[in-house]
């Protein structure tokens, strides 16, 4: 983890950025899909979607939520993926959702940047690295 500056207007550019969103999407998807049939089963992304932290409200305590609900939450968010409902994520439904996600979160920023903490290999964080490579050049 690390702290970073953020703004919406790093996170639009790398979702843009097709070669570069691509390649990250392409790595995080072949990484989660642990018995390499193509596809994303519930078991398989459901360690990315606690990643999201929706739980997390109170200034990085989490609340202990009932464990019934928890369940509830990620499969919610699993069929957000799985746009065609088969039970399974395919390249393109992970691709398309997490870029409206991404973008989502640029519209909720605002244009000033934000301080934030940053999982080391996190979309966010690539973005941020993708940005400062940008900056030095």
């Amino acid at each position: 983890m690390s702290v970073e500056l953020l703004d919406a207007a790093t996170i639009v550019s790398f979702v843009e950025d097709e070669e570069a969103f691509n390649v990250s999407i392409l790595d995080r998807f072949a990484h989660l899909d642990t018995d390499h049939d193509g596809v994303l089963s519930y078991a398989e992304m459901e360690e990315e979607l606690k990643s999201l932290r929706v739980f997390e409200t109170h200034f990085g305590i989490d609340e202990k939520p009932d464990p019934n609900e928890l369940v509830d939450v990620y499969k919610s968010l699993f069929s957000q993926f799985d746009h065609d409902s088969n039970g399974a994520v395919d390249l393109e439904e992970f691709k398309t959702e997490t870029k409206q996600m991404m973008l989502a979160m640029a519209n909720g920023m605002g244009f000033l940047p934000l301080q934030m903490v940053l999982e080391e290999d996190s979309f966010l964080k690539k973005a941020v690295e993708k940005e400062a490579t940008k900056v030095g050049a």
